[in-house]
This record gives C-alpha cells, structure tokens and sequence, in this order.
C-alpha cells in the first residue's frame, strides 16, 4: 500500500509537479532577465553584452554535449540551426538587448510579448484567413499599446526612444519569423543542443559586428556590475530559463504553457519600478493588462485554428 502511494506521488509530481515548476521558473525568470539586460546596457555597448552572454551559454551547452558524446546535426539540419541563429539570437535577442537601452525594461517587456501579433499578419499575408476571435485581439492589443504609450508621447520628442522603440519592434518580428520557421520546419535534433549551436553562432556574428564597427569596449573596461548582469543572463536567462521552457512545452499543453508570454512583461514591470524606479502609473497598468487580454484572445484564436488544422487532416 505505501509502495502504491509512493509510485503514484512520485509520478504526479513527475507528470504534473516538474512541469508546472518549469513553467514557473520561465514566467519568473525571464521576466528578470528584462531587469539584468537593463543593468548591464548602462555600463557597456548592449550588442556586445548579448554577444559574450550568448558566447557564454552556447559555449557551456556545446561543452556538455560534447562531454555526452551527443551527435553533432547533420545535412539540411545546420541550415535550420543558421537561420534560427540569426532571427532569435542576433537579431531578436541582441535587438531587444540594444532596444531596453533607450527604454524601460517594463516596456521592453511589453513590447516583446506582442510577437503573436506578427504571427498573426504574417499568416494573413500568406493567404491564410484571420478569425473573428484573432481580428478582435489585433485590435485589443493595439489598443492597449496606444493606451501606453499615451503617457509617453512626449518621449517620442527624444531620438533616443524613438530608437529604442524601433529595435524593440523588429525584435518581436525577427522573434515571429523565427517561431514559424521553427514550426515549419519541426525539429529533429537535440533542441537543447541546438539552442547552444545556435547561441554560439550568433555570438561570433555579433562579435565580429561590434569589433568592426567599433562598438565594442575592452574587456577590462567592462565594469563588474555589468559582468555580473551577465553572469546572471548566462546562468538564469540562456540555461536555467531555456531549459524550463523547452521542457514545459514538451510537457504542458500550449493553452498553460504560453501563459509565461503574460507573466514576464508583469514581473519585469514591478521590478523595473522597484529596483530601478521605472514609471508604473495608471496608463501602464490599464494599457499593459489590455494588451495582454488582447494577446491571450490571439493565441487562443492561433491556438483554435492549429486544431481545426490537425482536425482536417485526420
């Protein structure tokens, strides 16, 4: 009898337990990470600190693999790992790093969970017909970010924010294009192997970028502080996070799953206002919480439509 009861413990906290712990690390996590990057972009050139962080991770992912003896990709599989590198590392994570420079990590936050809404209008492009319930997140969406950006129109006077904004947008497209290519064309490799792989590519992109042009600083002019923004980024944001994230998918349904899209931008918003005294007002509260319901009405309209998809061919 106690056997029993120990079996069926040990396989709900298994079943259940693990991936919703995974799930809450992800929501919590990577909404400081907003935080870290904020930290560290004070006190260096924010594409090279997305560059040693992604060095870092990806050079400890591969190392451990290589210890396994895991199979290195093969064929068509290294042009996968490439493009990816490129829209979710290069361009959408080192974007977002450059973007949170010029604005706040809350709003930095907010701004990168709309991604759905480019998944949305790129399929629309394509051909694809929108549903009424994703029409009505669009709008909902776009509505509560006019709601924030209400009390910041007069930063939009500032080149600088009009900058950061910019960045922070074609980061959430890059991020977009990445996750339907990554759809398209469904993994078969390690996908932890290839989040290294891919950090790892991306780094050596970036670096050659920023010693090029001039947009790096030597490495004993980077101050601690920032170091150990970095520090936190490589071991929370590129292996502990990543880690979760691919594990709750595997385990939880898309409909628990995505509710971290919702939860960073909050986390990273009260931090933002605590630890950095980020403005947190009325119009950031009522336009963040809109955005987000009109984020949740489009996932589950993308959501809807996947299955009546899988419904289809069956």
């Amino acid at each position: 009898m106690v056997t029993k009861i120990k079996t069926r413990v040990t396989k709900s906290i298994t079943t259940i337990g693990l991936p919703i712990l995974a799930l809450s690390v992800v929501c919590f996590c990577w909404g400081t990470t907003w935080i870290a990057s904020k930290e560290g972009v004070r006190h260096m050139p924010p594409l090279q600190l997305a560059a040693i962080r992604q060095f870092i991770g990806g050079g400890l992912y591969i190392f451990y693999f290589i210890l396994k003896k895991a199979p290195w990709p093969k064929g068509k599989q290294w042009k996968t790992i490439l493009i990816l590198s490129i829209l979710n590392f290069a361009l959408s994570n080192g974007l977002s790093t450059w973007g949170v420079k010029y604005i706040s990590s809350g709003l930095g936050a907010i701004l990168n969970a709309i991604f759905p809404l480019w998944i949305v209008i790129i399929t629309f492009f394509r051909g694809e017909k929108l549903a009424r319930l994703a029409i009505i997140g669009l709008v909902v969406s776009f509505s509560g970010v006019c709601v924030i950006f209400y009390d910041h129109l007069s930063d939009f006077l500032q080149a600088d924010f009009r900058f950061g904004i910019m960045l922070s947008i074609i980061a959430t497209i890059t991020w977009a294009f990445g996750s339907l290519y990554t759809k398209k064309k469904a993994a078969t490799f390690n996908p932890y192997f290839s989040l290294g792989l891919q950090m790892f590519i991306s780094s050596t992109l970036l670096l050659t970028i920023t010693e090029t042009t001039g947009m790096a600083v030597s490495m004993r002019s980077i101050p601690t502080t920032s170091w150990y923004a970095i520090a936190y980024l490589v071991v929370v944001g590129s292996i502990t996070s990543f880690i979760a994230y691919v594990y709750m998918l595997q385990k939880l349904p898309p409909e628990i799953s995505s509710i971290y899209a919702y939860i960073n931008p909050i986390v990273a918003i009260l931090l933002g206002a605590l630890l950095f005294g980020e403005s947190l007002n009325a119009a950031i509260a009522i336009g963040g919480t809109i955005t987000l319901f009109g984020l949740f009405m489009v996932n589950r309209s993308i959501r809807r439509t996947r299955k009546l998809a899988i419904a289809n061919k069956e």
